[in-house]
Order: structure tokens, then sequence, then C-alpha cells
């Protein structure tokens, strides 16, 4: 359901653009979903970075506040993760989920984003 891409091997300082298309889900499915990156390290659980909640609100975790940008497109179906000043702890398994209403969850298949010093 869900497509990720953008991920890569940056240095510290650098900049990376999420994408997440969910190409197979319908419109009317997606508008009103509840849109989300996580982000997995190396031996640790998966975290909540960035959402987008049903009402619109996003929240970020406080390690990315300032340096990371959730958005959506609706008529594209995509859900971005705009990362700058990126740190060598932003490195990880990035996943798109997203939270339908009344179909479930979803999750994407991960994209690698590896920051170096």
């Amino acid at each position: 359901q869900l497509q990720a891409s953008g991920g890569g091997s940056v240095q510290a300082g650098g900049s990376l653009r999420l994408s997440c298309r969910a190409n197979r889900m319908i419109t009317s499915t997606f508008n009103p979903s509840a849109v989300a990156w996580y982000r997995q390290a190396p031996g640790q659980q998966r975290d909540l970075v960035a959402e987008i909640t049903t009402g619109g609100n996003k929240n970020y975790a406080d390690s990315v506040k300032g340096r990371f940008t959730i958005s959506r497109d609706n008529s594209r179906k995509m859900v971005y993760l705009q990362m700058n000043s990126l740190e060598p702890g932003d490195t990880g398994i990035y996943y798109c989920h997203v939270r339908t209403r009344a179909n479930g969850a979803y999750w994407g298949q991960g994209t690698q984003v590896t920051v170096s010093s």
C-alpha cells in the first residue's frame, strides 16, 4: 500500500527529503487518515519521528523539532519528510505509516538514512 523513497547517505549537516506514496489507497481513504514517519535505529525500537493527526496537527519528536518538517499532498496521496541539519543520531530506517479511519493501518517498506560525522 505504501512505497517510501528518498533515503541515502549524507554527511552531518546535510539534508534529505523522504517521500511516501499511498499508491494503492483510494483518495477517500487516504485524505482523512493520520500519517506519520517512524525511525528505527540499529538495535532500537521503532519510534515516532513526526506525524500529522486526523485533525491536521503536526507533532514532532523532541530530537527533530526545528530540523524536520512533515507534510502531505492529498491530491497525490503523498507524505513527505524534509530533514535538514542531519545528525549522526538520525541514522536509521525510516518508515511511513498511514492510519485510516476505517480500513486499518499500513506501513511502508522502509528507507535507509545514514548520516556520517
